[in-house]
């Protein structure tokens, strides 16, 4: 699966959510998933429902790269064609990443949106979806 792929499948979880949202943050210093439902995915195994403060770790760069970093990459590498892991590793060496960092962080991105669909959400949203 690339990575395309991974990041895809934890965004289109966060999909139908976001969908019904207008916007993520109610100044209330939370980023919000709308329309989820009243069940914590997570109780079966999925991403969490639940709101995240801004401030929660979960939002922390990895290796110095921000969701929203990581997303301009995506998106810039959606425009050039490229459409897998090796690729954007590659691309991110115009932005002066290191390849391990650029690894860390996309695997680390794709696991935080596993882990909770408000990243997800916020990933699609830098995206421009």
């Amino acid at each position: 699966m690339g990575l395309f792929d991974k990041a895809k499948k934890a965004a289109q979880q966060a999909q139908q959510a976001l969908a019904q949202q207008g916007g993520q943050q109610q100044g209330d210093g939370m980023v919000h998933v709308k329309g989820a439902g009243p069940i914590d995915t997570a109780v079966f195994g999925g991403p969490s429902t639940k709101s995240v403060a801004a401030d929660d770790p979960i939002w922390a760069p990895i290796n110095g790269i921000s969701l929203q970093d990581y997303a301009e990459l995506a998106r810039d590498a959606q425009a050039r064609g490229i459409n897998d892991e090796a690729g954007m590793i590659t691309l991110s060496q115009e932005r002066g990443w290191a390849p391990a960092d650029t690894k860390a962080a996309l695997d680390g991105w794709v696991q935080r949106m596993g882990q909770s669909m408000a990243v997800g959400q916020q990933f699609r949203k830098f995206m421009g979806y």
